[in-house]
């Protein structure tokens, strides 16, 4: 499936909507339990009033292959505090009590997925509300894993494209993708650095000729401004190291990380809705 159908069709909805607002969305990425329960699902709850037009919920694992140092210490400080599968799902189950139409997409790695059971997996994440899947380490080889059945359950299975797939490799990424396309816009490893403005702007010009599905750019987008810069060429901007960044050093300091992490994302959604006018 290269189309954009798939599920309730919330993502779907959602980049129509921004569509025919003319202009780009925010994807905010958060560590589901980071820094612990109570205030990772405080901080969830939150984010679509503070500007997020789409939640990526990392699911916390102990040996991450793309993720940088913030990333990783998201996922460990809620490994601490007792984070598990079963608790990341009840995050969306409670999110979705208050909110039934902000996407939220589970980002991650395959083997807790496979440690659940890939069924046991879709029917409690289909039941709790999860819109969509980022599994990082499957390549479309392997579709028959998770992609196709996360396809027959409803779940949109979305794919990364980097720098280095090129014209001959995208067709195969592009294959059983839906939802949206999410460009990394760098070579390396979370938070490791930014993108040229120019780069972005051609990759996705050049994605745009392989797909119509609606494009997020991520890796490196810190700043309201670079949210900005990449919401002028893109469908969206994804953010995820500034954020979990922000609970890190609240914690540290003794402050509050809900407060800290919403106040962020409130800039970062104004730098993205702001980009096109004019």
């Amino acid at each position: 499936m290269s189309g954009n159908e798939t599920g309730n069709g919330r993502i779907e909805r959602r980049f129509a909507a921004l569509g025919a607002e003319g202009r780009a969305g925010l994807v905010a990425f958060i560590s589901a339990g980071d820094p612990d329960f109570d205030r990772g699902l405080a901080i969830l709850q939150g984010l679509p009033e503070a500007g997020a037009d789409v939640i990526e919920l990392g699911m916390p694992f102990t040996d991450p292959m793309a993720d940088g140092p913030a990333i990783q210490a998201a996922g460990l400080r809620a490994l601490a505090a007792g984070q598990t599968m079963v608790k990341t799902l009840d995050l969306v189950r409670r999110f979705r009590e208050s909110d039934t139409d902000t996407p939220i997409v589970l980002m991650g790695y395959y083997n807790p997925i496979y440690i659940y059971g890939v069924d046991r997996f879709l029917t409690d994440a289909v039941d709790a509300g999860v819109d969509g899947l980022i599994v990082v380490d499957l390549p479309p080889e392997e579709d028959e894993e998770l992609c196709l059945p996360a396809m027959s359950a409803g779940v949109n299975f979305i794919r990364l494209a980097t720098p280095t797939t090129d014209d001959a490799r995208l067709p195969t990424v592009l294959q059983n993708t839906s939802g949206f396309l999410y460009y990394v816009s760098i070579t390396g490893i979370t938070g490791a650095g930014s993108a040229d403005n120019q780069a972005v702007a051609s990759a996705v010009e050049r994605l745009r000729r392989h797909t119509p599905l609606p494009i997020a750019v991520g890796f490196g987008i810190k700043t309201a401004d670079q949210a900005a810069e990449v919401a002028r060429h893109a469908d969206a901007a994804v953010v995820g190291s500034a954020i979990v960044e922000r609970v890190a050093s609240a914690v540290t300091n003794g402050g509050d990380p809900v407060a800290d992490v919403l106040g962020l994302v409130r800039d970062l959604a104004t730098g993205v809705r702001q980009a096109r006018n004019g």
